[in-house]
């Protein structure tokens, strides 16, 4: 199911020139403004986790209360996780705990995605080897799929999910089966994880050991692929979702290959300079510093002479150089300078790192 992709009370995306000469068509700028709230534009948010909510475990600042309001403002809630350890119950207890009041019918996880796309292949019934953690079995039984461990019940198909306490031994019994016959399914193919601590191995690491162990690849449910958006808007019964993420190769992507709006918030992995050098199919339709950004206005990125301006801030592109100029908050320069490096004239990384340090927000490796 393809997400209407014009909110409510928000102008449907250009297709050439607008009135007042300023503001470029979406075309070229995929950075929308939005004079009102996105709480009050879009049904639903179909919200990522990790990175979004919670970082490792530990609660992000502001983010329970920007939630709170949202939801006080209309907007519904979804959560939508690649995460695969665990049950929508345990994970809504979770939220909870946080300080996100949460039910388990509004989290939607990649198990739930992987059992949809089992579905689509498989008779009611089949046997299916789980190569994974309880979220993953309780997901494949409720579809009435009957759970396995051993490659000797020669399952129909083997699904994979991350779990900290993987296995080798399962990871073999999944390889035999796969090398057997079996469809290989993945919930997800996320190669890392966000942590305190850093980037850590995803599901999407681990699935390699029976890909390359049998030279089959699976097929994914997560995103961003579509069964995982069209799970959550099924689930969420969303006409005018916005999927709200930390990563531009998942939820980012997940979003524009649905027809869907973004907001990309830079609470988990994706970092400014990730932001601006964002290829074509991963550009987010709104940016902001966390969630606090469903709860106000998003000024829009005009143009004129070359330049691009958002707020106070001012960019110019020359070849693949960009020159900063302004003041103001620092998330208005980067949605100008992303902008700028997103229209046909490319701004190199050297450039991007240079433009952000005027900004204020220097890369970390920079």
């Amino acid at each position: 199911m393809a997400a209407d992709p014009s909110p409510r009370g928000a102008a449907p995306a250009a297709s050439g020139p607008p009135e007042d000469g300023r503001t470029p068509p979406r075309t070229a700028i995929p950075l929308r403004g939005a004079g009102e709230p996105l709480a009050s534009l879009y049904d639903v948010a179909l919200l990522d986790l990790d990175g979004v909510v919670y970082l490792g475990g530990a609660p992000i600042s502001g983010a329970a209360d920007a939630l709170a309001k949202a939801a006080a403002a209309g907007m519904r809630l979804a959560f939508v996780t690649n995460n695969a350890s665990r049950t929508p119950a345990a994970i809504a207890a979770q939220l909870t705990d946080l300080g996100v009041p949460a039910r388990a019918d509004e989290v939607v996880t990649s198990s739930q995605a992987a059992a949809r796309l089992l579905a689509e292949h498989l008779p009611a019934g089949a046997t299916v080897l789980v190569v994974g953690g309880m979220g993953l079995r309780t997901a494949v039984r409720k579809r009435g799929f009957r759970p396995v461990t051993v490659a000797a019940d020669r399952p129909a198909a083997v699904v994979q999910g991350y779990v900290p306490d993987l296995s080798y031994p399962l990871l073999a019994e999944g390889g035999l089966a796969v090398a057997a016959g079996a469809l290989f399914v993945a919930t997800n193919a996320d190669a890392t994880l966000p942590t305190p601590r850093g980037r850590q191995p995803g599901n999407g690491s681990l699935i390699q050991v029976i890909a390359t162990a049998t030279g089959r690849a699976p097929l994914v449910a997560g995103k961003p692929e579509p069964p995982m958006h069209a799970e959550a808007v099924a689930r969420s019964g969303a006409r005018h979702p916005l999927v709200v993420g930390d990563r531009l190769d998942t939820d980012i992507e997940s979003a524009v290959r649905s027809g869907a709006d973004s907001l990309l918030v830079l609470t988990g992995v994706t970092r400014p300079l990730d932001a601006v050098l964002a290829p074509a199919g991963c550009r987010p339709t709104y940016l902001a510093e966390g969630l606090p950004g469903l709860l106000g206005p998003h000024p829009a990125v005009t143009v004129a002479g070359g330049a691009f301006a958002c707020g106070g801030w001012r960019v110019a592109v020359d070849g693949d150089r960009a020159t900063v100029s302004g003041s103001g908050a620092p998330i208005d320069g980067l949605r100008a300078l992303c902008a700028a490096a997103w229209s046909d004239g490319a701004v190199s990384e050297r450039a991007a790192v240079s433009a952000l340090a005027e900004l204020g927000l220097p890369h970390p490796q920079g």
